[in-house]
Parts: C-alpha cells; structure tokens; sequence
C-alpha cells in the first residue's frame, strides 16, 4: 500500500523530514520509488528535462497526463502528486476540477498548482470534490518569470509578509502541503513554523519540513540549468556519454558484437542449409 495525503502530513507531526523527488518517466520513477522516497512529483518541469522547452508554459494536459501514467505504472510505495500545467487551471474553477479529474485518472494521489491566495477559491473547490492539493509559492516557474525571471523570494519584510499570508490562506483553502521554491531560508522557516501543513522546500533551506530535488539534477543528467539549489550526487552526463563513445567504437571497429552478443543455428541444421543453397 503506497504512501496517503494523510502519511504526509503526520510526518510533519511527527517531526520527520519528507522526501521528494521530481521525476516523469517509469525506469527513473520506479528506482525513485525502490529507494524509498516519500512523495514523487510529475513536474510541468517535464517540459524542459524530458521535452526540451526553454520553460513550463508550453507543457500541456496530455503531455502532464502521459508523464503521469508512466510514474503511476512505476511506484508501488510513495505517493504521487502531478503539476497542473499552465492554464489549466487559471482560466475559471470548472476548469481546474476538470483537469485536476484528468491527473488523478492518469494515477496521480494528488494535484499541485501554483499560486498564493488569489489561488485560495479554487484550491477550495478542488479539495471540495475530493482532490488533494498541494500549493505552491514563492518563484512560481509559470508566471513569475514572466515579469521577475528566476530570482529569490521573500528577501523584504513586505514580500516576506506576503508570502506568509499566502501560506496560511492555502492552508485555510485545504492544501495538504506547499511547496516553497526559493524562498529566503528565513522567510521558509517561519511559514514552517506558523502553518500545521508540511511545506516542501526547493531552494529555501532547511527549516522546510521536506525537500525535493529534480532527479536528472540529483544524476547529474540534465546540463542546461544548474541552479544553485540542486546537489549533484553523481555524474552521469560524463559516464554516459562516455559508455556512447566506446559503443561507438566497438561499432566501427567491429568489437560489438561479440559471439556473447549474437545468437547461433546448431552444426547440424546450417549444413542442411548450406547444402540447400548450394543446390
């Protein structure tokens, strides 16, 4: 039996730090999972690691609903939270629960959407019809870089102030958790400490409940962006693309394959053929 909404948050009461990672497809899902990890996110960040778009906007519903299924397939103990891409949620509340709906039919346990308080009435609503939330504040890829770019949150007592008002309106609207991404560690811990909800960091320091991480950021696989904030505890661009070069020339030096790499007729049965051909 996987991990519930209700798993996560005693955890918080029970003063265990909760771990999170991102990930999209069903090989990296499944060791995510065989680790232990506590919740897997189904990022709109799929867009960008596994797509190759410059960021978020242009992941769609079907693109979120098949990296969904794909993790879904994979998990047998975590939970599993999946991002409402942009727009699909912001246009009207008919169309959040529509697709909030669509998410947890692709496998997801639950949702998470961006947004501060003016958030607050849909995430209601959404929770209403018995879909989990999480929240999400601070640096909010979808939107705030459209006007700010990628820049820390909560850096003076008014934006700090925000940010924790936010927090405790998503609270009052039913979230189960919010994410926190980059947010001044200060300001993180503080909203840690005020709201009952478990609050997830991404770059806001350790005072978060929990943490997550990108899992091709985690390998090491993903080169385009380093954010300060994602710890590399391997390498595996280099393995990788090094292992690539030795097939290559095995390839062309005609190594690979080997006779352990192919497969073979009996004695017997290739000179009833070769006698066959040489009629």
């Amino acid at each position: 039996m996987h991990k519930s909404v209700q798993d996560i948050i005693k955890m918080k009461k029970d003063g265990k730090k909760i771990s999170v990672i991102t990930s999209y497809d069903y090989t990296l899902g499944s060791l995510c999972d065989k680790a232990g990890i506590d919740i897997l996110l189904v990022g709109d960040s799929a867009g960008m690691v596994m797509l190759g778009y410059e960021n978020t906007i242009p992941v769609t519903m079907d693109q979120m609903c098949m990296f969904t299924e794909a993790v879904s397939r994979a998990r047998q103990n975590s939970l599993l939270v999946a991002d409402l891409p942009f727009m699909s949620y912001q246009v009207n509340i008919d169309d959040a629960i529509k697709n909030s709906g669509r998410l947890i039919k692709a496998g997801a346990d639950a949702v998470k959407l961006e947004g501060g308080a003016s958030m607050a009435e849909t995430i209601s609503a959404i929770v209403d019809v018995g879909i989990p939330v999480m929240g999400h504040i601070g640096l909010q890829p979808q939107t705030t870089i459209l006007s700010q770019g990628y820049k820390v949150q909560g850096k003076t007592k008014d934006t700090a102030l925000k940010l924790i008002d936010d927090a405790k309106e998503l609270e009052e609207a039913g979230v189960f958790s919010i994410a926190l991404e980059m947010v001044s560690h200060e300001v993180a811990e503080i909203i840690s400490e005020t709201i009952r909800v478990p609050t997830i960091g991404i770059g806001s320091g350790m005072g978060c409940n929990g943490q997550v991480l990108v899992i091709q950021d985690i390998l090491g696989m993903y080169d385009k962006i380093k954010p300060k904030f994602a710890k590399r505890y391997l390498n595996l661009s280099n393995d990788i693309v090094n292992a690539l070069e030795n097939y290559k020339n095995e390839v062309e030096s005609g190594t690979f394959p080997s006779p352990d790499n192919w497969f073979s007729m009996e004695e017997n049965e290739l000179e009833k053929l070769r006698e066959e051909i040489g009629r």
